[in-house]
């Protein structure tokens, strides 16, 4: 199986893909039915990796409370106007154990499913959520210890973040799973990482997942770093990313993880033993629609870049067709999958759709693809399998002003990937006017016309002057150009 320096990730809400697919055969089949044409498909498109989101058992009472917050009901009704009790099935974080859903097929259905994809040269990717658990998951029984307390008080005085339940051991509170800025999550407990039995546990947890798949990608991976927990709930913790990863490579060496991250504790986590973290400033600010952030965001360290997961949209996002009018979502798809790093795309993504599906759904609307953005995204994905891009050297390139008081190559963003002898160039003006730039020449090209056209706007006003002291750019509001040259 070749392995690209920057991989593509294809996400699949699994709940929802199985829900479409009993739709058209009418019988209670797993996931191992799904005809072999839906992954031959992935893999011709050019990706490396596939995500199955939410494969594993959720319980009733996850799916109780989906059902019966009347504040999660206003955006599952806007999803699906059509919505129906049987649509709610739970938040698929709410995990009660890591075992694949017996409606899916169970663990057997999920290991024939492991080898066809990697006989498509697929690799597979799920879900390990570190920080918490369903409310009625095992351990809330047997190990009641394993998470964090409360009390009477606690209940009375932050109804939002405190929970009382039966165990074994008679009525207990606990503290639901939260991050330090938002109320708790009233579907899942808060782990107590400070104790060593935990880390063990959900360690045993990791090597499990980790004999069935090829990789996972970890749930609020942040939440769980000292520094955090210490914040969010008063108690020291060993670090547990660097123990758990290690005893999973010890095993499978090629184990991939990506790290779900925010709040700039991508680097912290990348040196902690992540393969991935997301790059959520990326996705950020290019929805503020300002080009020389974005710029600024690229000129990062390479082994940084390199380590990040660029997306537009996913499934905690808004629909990027929904962020992005269009020629403003061309010209974001190009500055983020053109860019080193994992390229990370959503189902429904590659043809345009703009609904939003919340993770307590198991049922999507219908929806029309987009012509516009599916031949778009076709040409990206044919542009990113070509070997410089997935094996390339990658530079920024820098921008300058093209005459004294223009100041609109501010918002260009121009880089390069180069290999053997040949460059390939991706220039953006990512503003909504239009704007010149020039970039002087490092090493002069050999043919001062373009070799090949990968990509490019369809503006008669796009204009790209070569010479042999500099490229002279001159581009519409959002355009954008990929195009190669060979070098001397």
């Amino acid at each position: 199986m070749e392995i690209s320096n920057y991989p593509s990730l294809y996400q699949i809400n699994t709940r929802v893909r199985y829900r479409r697919f009993l739709s058209q055969v009418d019988q209670a089949v797993g996931i191992d039915s799904w005809p072999d044409n839906e992954w031959r498909g992935i893999a011709k498109q050019g990706f490396d990796w596939v995500w199955l989101l939410g494969i594993w058992q959720i319980g009733k009472a996850g799916a109780r409370i989906s059902r019966s917050r009347e504040a999660w009901q206003e955006g599952f009704r806007a999803s699906l106007v059509d919505l129906s009790e049987s649509d709610i099935c739970s938040s698929c974080f709410a995990v009660v154990r890591y075992q694949t859903a017996e409606e899916l097929g169970g663990d057997e259905a999920l290991a024939r499913v492991h080898k066809q994809l990697n006989q498509c040269e697929l690799r597979l990717m799920l879900d390990f959520v570190p920080n918490h658990t369903a409310l009625d998951h095992p351990w809330v029984q047997k190990h009641p210890e394993f998470y964090i307390q409360g009390s009477a008080q606690d209940i009375e005085r932050e109804p939002q973040n405190y929970i009382a339940l039966e165990t074994d051991r008679g009525r207990q509170v606990f503290a639901y799973g939260r991050d330090p800025y938002f109320d708790g999550w009233p579907d899942v407990l808060q782990l107590d990482y400070s104790q060593s039995a935990v880390q063990a546990a959900m360690i045993d947890e990791l090597l499990a997942i980790a004999q069935r798949c090829d990789g996972v990608r970890c749930d609020m991976a942040m939440l769980v770093l000292p520094e955090v927990f210490e914040r969010t709930w008063g108690k020291t913790i060993e670090p547990f990313w660097p123990k758990a990863i290690t005893a999973v490579r010890e095993r499978f060496p090629d184990f991939v993880l990506l790290a779900e991250v925010y709040w700039d504790l991508e680097w912290t986590l990348q040196q902690q033993g992540f393969a991935f973290t997301y790059d959520k400033r990326l996705y950020d600010r290019l929805r503020d629609r300002v080009g020389y952030p974005v710029r600024e965001h690229l000129g990062a360290s390479l082994d940084f870049q390199q380590k990040l997961a660029r997306f537009l949209e996913n499934h905690d996002e808004p629909r990027a067709a929904e962020t992005f009018p269009h020629e403003i979502h061309k010209a974001a798809a190009i500055i983020t999958f053109l860019s080193p790093g994992l390229h990370f795309f959503h189902d429904g993504q590659l043809a345009g759709k703009s609904v939003h599906i919340p993770i307590h759904l198991c049922r999507g609307p219908d929806e029309a693809v987009d012509k516009a953005l599916s031949e778009c995204y076709s040409g990206l994905l044919q542009t990113l399998q070509k070997p410089v891009f997935r094996h390339g050297k990658w530079a920024l390139v820098k921008c300058c002003p093209i005459e004294e008081g223009n100041e609109s190559w501010e918002h260009f963003i121009v880089y390069c990937w180069q290999d053997e002898g040949k460059v390939t160039w991706i220039a953006v003006n990512y503003a909504a006017h239009s704007g010149q730039c020039r970039v002087v020449w490092q090493e002069p090209p050999i043919n001062e016309n373009p070799q090949q056209d990968l990509m490019s706007s369809k503006s008669p006003a796009l204009r790209v002057e070569i010479n042999a002291e500099q490229m002279l750019l001159d581009f519409p509001a959002w355009s954008y150009r990929v195009f190669t040259l060979q070098n001397r």
